[in-house]
């Protein structure tokens, strides 16, 4: 069960008004919109549209540090993206964690460029769930990671807070998923004056209901939050029955959502989107009819002020 009750971490995250001479306040980046395999996808079609695979970073330009939400396929071009958004002093990759949700291959591969065959990166933290951490562990290539101390795993526990800096920690919570190799969870960014949900997969909204946790319950609790998107509606593979496809369609949360306030309705923006899914083009009648309901599909390159 999800733990986001009013004062979980009141003593993580410290809400004020900004202070004369305050440092600049940290900042969400979206890195990357695409379901697992990108998009294009391989061996699809080529519908003229680039997206990265999902991921988030987290900067905090006072202290100059950075911190990434899942490890992707797209690693490289993300990396320099945020590079660039967000210049590091010292050495690649300029990393003060990574924050992994599970054990599907867009989530977690792009781990391998911080091996000695590419970056050669120093004890980079990576915060994972017990599971997946010994999935980590155990696992070549991934184990090799941690021998040669490339990264340093970092166990997470449901509900308890990681502090980052002054103001800002991050939350995890065990999400509905398939967990073939690993837990699943979803995450909670606190800064000082924004709160921030990311749940780039879960089943069924249905399954959180039934596990004590409602997704108005949890809008109600932040300022933004980045849901699972990954298909908008039944038919759009090929013609199939995706009714038992281990993803809510964005026309399901839509419905769901539909009789909250505007202000609610606004929160939310869709991530995790296949390559199969018309929202990815912002011309087309989906993509309307999801601004239209009062909705958002994330953009890559967008930034929420925390």
């Amino acid at each position: 069960m999800i733990r986001l009750r009013a004062g979980l971490i009141a003593g993580l995250a410290l809400v004020g008004l900004p202070r004369p001479n305050a440092q600049p306040a940290p900042y969400l980046v979206v890195l990357g919109i695409a379901q697992d395999g990108g998009v294009p996808q391989a061996g699809g079609p080529d519908r003229g549209i680039r997206r990265h695979v999902v991921s988030l970073a987290v900067v905090d330009p006072g202290s100059g540090r950075r911190w990434l939400f899942e490890a992707t396929p797209d690693f490289r071009e993300q990396l320099r993206s945020l590079d660039s958004i967000a210049p590091h002093v010292g050495g690649a990759p300029g990393l003060d964690g990574v924050f992994l949700t599970h054990a599907h291959i867009g989530h977690y591969t792009g781990l391998m460029f911080l091996g000695h065959e590419s970056i050669g990166a120093d004890h980079v933290p990576v915060y994972a769930m017990p599971r997946m951490a010994n999935f980590l562990r155990k696992n070549g290539p991934w184990g090799q990671l941690v021998t040669k101390g490339n990264i340093v795993l970092r166990e997470l526990a449901d509900g308890r807070g990681v502090p980052l800096g002054e103001g800002l920690a991050v939350v995890p919570f065990l999400v509905p998923h398939r967990q073939e190799y690993s837990e699943v969870v979803g995450y909670r960014i606190e800064g000082p004056h924004r709160t921030v949900l990311f749940v780039p997969d879960i089943d069924r909204w249905e399954d959180w209901d039934s596990a004590g946790t409602r997704l108005e319950e949890v809008l109600s609790g932040v300022d933004v939050a980045y849901v699972d998107g990954t298909f908008f509606a039944n038919g759009e593979v090929g013609g199939r029955d995706m009714s038992t496809f281990p993803h809510p369609f964005i026309r399901t949360t839509m419905a769901r959502l539909a009789r909250l306030p505007s202000d609610q309705r606004a929160k939310v923006r869709f991530i995790h989107l296949n390559h199969t899914n018309p929202t990815l083009d912002a011309g087309s009648d989906a993509a309307r009819e999801v601004r239209a309901a009062g909705y958002r599909v994330a953009e890559e390159g967008e930034r929420v002020p925390l």
